[in-house]
């Protein structure tokens, strides 16, 4: 059984994370969504929130598990006995920093691969930070995120405002 983590904030989930996650789960037999930390960023969810969000979105891929990871994120592989990273790349600077990132992840824990997954085009500039900024400027992020988040999402964000 081929297992791959496909790890990241989700903070919040957009339709490019969903994309990954249905064309991975294709692929793989079991797929683990992971809520992990990001130690750069203020998340505008709890971990457990955006599980719940996640769980919400991927309920009809009976593949697909989500779980909460607070370490590093091979370490979770290896834990799980899980081969495959899954990192998806929208741009050069995403591949920067995925290529470092390679580095340190095969020095760690060299049994864990990373498969590096492309955007469709429409989901080529959708990021978490770009759909919070949306909300906080009133736009509509309808065509980003998928349609069950759209209101707990735009509340989350003006309301910490």
């Amino acid at each position: 059984m081929k297992k791959a983590c496909y790890p990241g904030s989700f903070d919040p989930l957009s339709n490019g994370h969903l994309d990954i996650i249905k064309r991975a789960s294709k692929i793989f037999d079991e797929v683990y969504v992971v809520v992990s930390k990001n130690i750069h960023k203020n998340s505008a969810f709890t971990p457990l929130e955006r599980k719940e969000m996640i769980l919400a979105c991927v309920k009809d891929l009976k593949n697909v598990k989500v779980d909460i990871y607070d370490g590093l994120i091979v370490k979770y592989c290896k834990e799980k006995q899980i081969d495959v990273l899954i990192r998806g790349v929208r741009n050069i600077q995403d591949y920067e920093d995925e290529f470092n990132l390679f580095q340190f992840n095969k020095d760690i824990e060299p049994s864990v691969e990373t498969f590096l997954m492309l955007p469709t085009t429409r989901n080529q500039i959708v990021s978490s930070s770009a759909i919070r900024e949306l909300v906080h400027f009133d736009q509509d992020i309808s065509n980003y995120v998928p349609h069950q988040l759209v209101k707990v999402i735009n509340d989350r964000i003006k309301n910490k405002e």
